[in-house]
């Protein structure tokens, strides 16, 4: 059991680390070739990439646990309408979605804080991923469905692909071209375009792709799908809503300083978060398999190893990130005060991470096992708990550094209420954490 939930997992914390090591690339280039304003631009509009990139991975997840439960109960018939429907959602949010950001993006970019040259710098680089959203929905999408069909390595491959041809065009583009925010935008779509590839080649390979999916409107099967998709969109985009409510609130107590601090500092902790979510995610498929196979017995074990990771995953991370966040600030082009002000924020976002790793894998296990009212708790409780906490309650009378507080204290609420809920769920047969359409 340790080798196959190792062999799952580690390649997906990899795939997951370059997921976000992404926005890392663009924010690197630009905050050492152009301005530290054009840093806290890509920062101001990275919620709407990560958008983007969360509804790809929620319809993949969504129709992934049911392929996956399928195979555990040995329904072939219908795991391949599941991987047909699948496919077809990911197409058509592309195009609708591409259509519909293209419409508001100015008006969202002003809701989350940006003003003058940080809306500027900010509209020139969102206009553009806006550009190649069908690119990123089916390439976060189809990565989750390898995943599920056993292929951990090539999703990692598919991720290690975009995340180079990223790095190399980042260089091209802005460093030797010296076309700015638009050339950190066109560098990230083209690279998630080049991450399909991987994962399109393995499903054609194996699966025999055409041929092999069926392409059905079963209205029942769609809203199963969608109904747990909202559970795995909440969990990725959960970061990017954060970093709107902590950007937000930070511009308004500490102003375009503020911002570049916590620019920086979100930056790296989003790495340390996607590590914890690729645990729970690469367990994810195990999960989901015996749980479709009535084995309760490895359900709890492959649980018990994801939270085990997680922890020692996130102490090694706060360690590394609390002395190591002078190197950080310099390294994305901060100097003087900016070093300081990162030096000085860094712990409050380290001591969440604790908090933090139990409640995203065990948001990933209920949604695994169709769980998805437990899921609804977690992710969408976490986001008011913090909004409340950024906006009406601590900043009031600690200013900004009330807006850094409020991090770990929304983390440390909902781990033990993930504690809470896995106790309610063990052993009740009548579940109302398992939401389903049926």
């Amino acid at each position: 059991m340790s080798r196959e939930f190792f062999k799952f997992v580690i390649p997906s914390m990899i795939a997951f680390s370059f997921s976000g090591i992404y926005s890392i690339v663009d924010g690197w280039f630009v905050g050492n070739y152009l301005n530290e304003t054009g840093l806290a631009a890509i920062n101001v509009a990275y919620p709407i990439t990560a958008f983007i990139l969360a509804t790809g991975t929620a319809l993949g997840m969504g129709g992934s646990i049911f392929i996956s439960i399928s195979r555990g109960k040995g329904a072939s018939e219908d795991q391949r309408v599941y991987l047909g429907i699948t496919l077809a959602l990911l197409l058509v949010a592309g195009i609708v979605e591409m259509l519909l950001m293209y419409a508001v993006f100015p008006t969202v970019l002003r809701f989350f804080g940006a003003y003058g040259e940080l809306f500027t710098l900010g509209e020139e680089y969102i206009r553009w991923i806006i550009f190649g959203t069908l690119f990123q929905i089916i390439g976060s999408g189809l990565v989750t469905v390898v995943r599920n069909y056993d292929g951990a390595h090539i999703a990692m491959i598919s991720m290690i692909t975009g995340f180079m041809v990223n790095v190399v065009l980042d260089w091209v583009f802005i460093a030797l071209f010296g076309w700015g925010m638009m050339g950190a935008a066109l560098a990230t779509v083209l690279g998630q375009g080049c991450s399909i590839v991987p994962s399109l080649a393995f499903l054609i390979k194996k699966k025999k792709l055409v041929g092999y999916a069926r392409f059905r409107g079963d209205i029942k099967k769609i809203r199963e799908i969608l109904a747990v998709a909202v559970s795995p969109f909440g969990l990725t985009f959960a970061g990017s809503v954060v970093m709107i409510i902590i950007n937000k609130n930070a511009i308004i107590h500490g102003g375009e300083r503020a911002a570049a601090c916590y620019a920086v500092i979100s930056y790296v902790t989003y790495i340390v978060q996607m590590l914890i979510q690729g645990i729970g995610d690469g367990s994810q498929p195990l999960i989901s398999r015996y749980f479709g196979a009535d084995r309760q017995d490895m359900v709890k074990r492959l649980r018990n190893m994801a939270f085990i990771t997680a922890e020692i995953t996130a102490a090694v991370s706060v360690i590394l990130l609390i002395a190591g966040s002078e190197a950080v600030s310099v390294f994305f082009g901060m100097s003087g005060q900016g070093v300081s002000d990162v030096e000085a924020t860094m712990p409050y976002f380290a001591a969440g991470m604790i908090f933090m790793a139990i409640e995203r894998v065990m948001t990933s296990v209920f949604y695994a096992m169709d769980r998805n009212g437990y899921a609804y708790t977690l992710i969408y409780g976490e986001l008011i708990l913090m909004g409340i906490l950024a906006t009406v309650v601590l900043p009031p009378f600690m200013g900004v550094t009330g807006v850094w507080l409020s991090v770990p204290v929304a983390q440390a609420v909902l781990a033990v209420l993930s504690v809470l809920l896995l106790r309610k769920s063990v052993g009740n047969a009548g579940d109302p954490g398992r939401v389903t359409l049926r």
